[in-house]
C-alpha cells in the first residue's frame, strides 16, 4: 500500500524550474515559454502557432503571460496549452517577477495622476488667461 502512495505521488510531483533554466531555451530547438507561473515547452507547436512562429520566438525563454492575455487567447487555446506544459516557475523567480509588476503600477499610478489632474488644470489656466485677453482686445478696439 505505501509503494502505491509514492508512485502515485511520483506522477504528480510538479518541477520546478528557474527563470535562468527558462532563458537558455530561446531558439527553435528548444522554446520555452512562461505563462502564468506555468513552463511551457512550444518547440513541437512553432510550425503550427496561428500567429506564426515570430511572434513565439519573440517571448522565449521569458514570462509571455501578458503578450498571452493581450492577445485574447480561446478557451481551446488555453486548454491546447495543457499538453506543453513542463513545470512551474520557482517561487523565488516569480516574487521577483511579481515585484517588477508591482513597481511598475505604482509608477503608473503616479503618472496617471499627473496626466489626469495637472495637465488638464494648467490647459484651463491657459485657456482662461487666452480669454481674458481676448475680452480685453475687444474692449479696446470698440
Amino acid at each position: 500500500m505505501g509503494d502505491q502512495k509514492n508512485k502515485i505521488d511520483d506522477e504528480t510531483a510538479v518541477s520546478y524550474l528557474t527563470m535562468e533554466e527558462v532563458k537558455t531555451h530561446n531558439s527553435s530547438k528548444s522554446t520555452w515559454l512562461v505563462i502564468h507561473d506555468k513552463v511551457y515547452d512550444v518547440t513541437k507547436f512553432l510550425e503550427e502557432h496561428p500567429g506564426g512562429e515570430e511572434v513565439l520566438f519573440e517571448q522565449a525563454g521569458g514570462n509571455a503571460t501578458e503578450s498571452f492575455e493581450d492577445v485574447g487567447h480561446s478557451s481551446d487555446a488555453r486548454e491546447m496549452l495543457k499538453q506543453y506544459f513542463i513545470g512551474e516557475l520557482d517561487l523565488a523567480d516569480r516574487r521577483k517577477e511579481n515585484s517588477k509588476d508591482v513597481l511598475i503600477t505604482t509608477s503608473s499610478s503616479q503618472s496617471s495622476w499627473w496626466t489626469n489632474w495637472l495637465i488638464p488644470a494648467f490647459a484651463v489656466g491657459v485657456v482662461g488667461l487666452m480669454y481674458r485677453f481676448y475680452l480685453a482686445e475687444t474692449k479696446t478696439s470698440s
